[in-house]
């Protein structure tokens, strides 16, 4: 079944179409776009001319051959819609691939869900976090940590007789969150108070979470060689290598995100060349601060409706940042009102 379905892949792929979407997004990556709203399309749709399996998420992450389907089903989906998505897939292990290393236990959703699981916060409370600065880094071939490293060797492997599939799918880094968003699943919500009375003990956390991270991207990037100076991240173009995430930093005040996130999201940055952040939920008290994030080329966030756009225009936009997949409502309230974007929003 996998031969027949990227064999169909194979067969589907137009240079011309996929090397001029391409173009039009590094136009935009690089401050050509004219356009108020940067939207692009392929120029024409392709439809399958083979029946595609429907591979559930909780089947995928249990089977590597089943997680190759699932993921260029997704290429095929956007061939055949004729979507402005560059084709890309990944090791969808979802967001506790870097907590499984510490020990996280995984929560399964159900399978009518079809979505990704997440883990329960370690049991022990601070003490249990106390431990886990004391062990130090784990071994990063382990846990999910191996599972997404060998999805990544299946990849490459699964591409290589495929020269278009090759050159125009892109296999892009797992999630792997950022630091905060990894010390707050294995802390639990009880870090939010902790992190007022042991401020010490979340940062030495904080420190042992942003060398694991850097020790597995290091890992991936030498069984997945980066493609150069942008990357592809759920099938959108930023400059830099990497997308972190800052979800949690919605619960936390303007000074913590400088003293808890900035720093160790910095370290990253500084070591991978720079990249994207994702936020969900409100960001805007603390979108000036990340805005001046080194090697910061992109956000993406989402809940426009939570925000102070104007806020979070004037921290991206404005600074030449490029917003990625922000929702066209948004993006049209804002030049309906007057309010420039300068060719720096990109909507679906």
């Amino acid at each position: 079944m996998i031969k027949k379905c990227l064999d169909d892949l194979e067969s589907r792929i137009d240079p011309r179409v996929e090397d001029d979407l391409y173009a039009q997004w590094r136009d935009f990556v690089d401050g050509r776009c004219q356009a108020g709203i940067f939207s692009p399309r392929r120029s024409r749709a392709v439809p399958p001319r083979v029946e595609w399996p429907v591979v559930s998420v909780n089947r995928a992450f249990d089977d590597f051959d089943a997680m190759i389907l699932h993921q260029f089903g997704e290429c095929s989906r956007v061939l055949a819609e004729g979507s402005g998505d560059l084709m890309c897939v990944r090791a969808n292990y979802g967001t506790s691939i870097l907590a499984s290393l510490f020990g996280a236990e995984l929560f399964m959703m159900d399978e009518e869900l079809n979505t990704l699981p997440t883990s329960r916060p370690l049991p022990g409370g601070v003490a249990a976090m106390q431990k886990l600065v004391e062990r130090g880094v784990p071994d990063v071939d382990n846990a999910l940590g191996a599972r997404t490293l060998e999805m990544g060797r299946r990849f490459v492997a699964a591409m290589a007789d495929y020269p278009k599939i090759s050159k125009y799918v892109h296999v892009y880094h797992p999630d792997l969150q950022g630091p905060m968003d990894i010390c707050e699943v294995l802390w639990g919500s009880a870090i939010f108070l902790d992190i007022v009375d042991m401020p010490g003990l979340v940062k030495s956390l904080l420190a042992v979470i942003t060398e694991a991270y850097t020790r597995l991207m290091r890992e991936w990037d030498a069984v997945v060689k980066p493609e150069g100076p942008c990357a592809v991240h759920w099938g959108m173009l930023h400059k830099g290598h990497i997308m972190l995430r800052d979800d949690s930093a919605m619960n936390l005040s303007p000074a913590m995100f400088d003293e808890f996130i900035k720093p160790f999201d910095q370290r990253l940055m500084d070591t991978f060349g720079g990249g994207a952040v994702h936020f969900c939920g409100r960001g805007d008290h603390f979108i000036e601060s990340l805005a001046t994030t080194r090697g910061l080329t992109a956000v993406q966030m989402s809940q426009t409706e939570l925000n102070n756009m104007e806020t979070v225009y004037r921290s991206t936009v404005d600074r030449g940042l490029k917003l990625l997949g922000l929702p066209r409502d948004a993006a049209e309230a804002a030049l309906a009102s007057g309010r420039p974007l300068h060719g720096n929003v990109h909507c679906p």
